[in-house]
This record gives structure tokens, sequence and C-alpha cells, in this order.
């Protein structure tokens, strides 16, 4: 996955956050990885880091609070791309 298109979908210019996003982006993979996603080159899986991130950077508090869509959005790429055969598309 590429910073500046996740920068694109968060709709933030310059490269003041690109460590922090970096970071996220990274993290998000662990994440991912730890429900069972290996990496992949799908636009879902791509979409699912992107929504991580995004729920992230958004949401700094310490205790967060998961909204339902949320939720819904990423277990459903979660479980397409842990049990598809498509998993693996590519953008």
């Amino acid at each position: 996955m590429d910073l500046d298109r996740l920068k694109q979908y968060l709709r933030i210019d310059g490269t003041e956050e690109d460590d922090f996003l970096g970071f996220l982006m990274e993290t998000a993979k662990e994440f991912l990885k730890g429900a069972g996603v290996e990496e992949s080159e799908s636009n879902r899986y791509e979409l699912a880091v992107m929504i991580l991130v995004s729920h992230w950077y958004e949401n700094r508090e310490a205790i967060g609070k998961v909204t339902s869509q949320i939720e819904y959005s990423l277990q459903s790429l979660i479980l397409q791309l842990k049990y598809s055969d498509t998993g693996s598309e590519s953008m």
C-alpha cells in the first residue's frame, strides 16, 4: 500500500504527518494479520487498512468508541479477505 494513496483517501496534504501515518498503516496491517488476514494486493485489503487508519487517525483518544458502521464494514472485509478465493484481485 502506498502512503500517497492513503493520504489521498484521508484528504491530507503535506508531509508533516507522514511518519505517524506510516506507523498507523503498519499497525493496521499487523491488526489484520492478527485477525487472520494475510497482506495482499487486493482492493479489499487496502480498503480495510484505510478504514482502520482513518478511524485511528480521527479518533486519537485513549479509549475510543467504534461506530457500528465502521465495525460492520471492517468485519465484512476481514471475513471476505480470510475466506474468499478471489481475495488477491489487484487494483
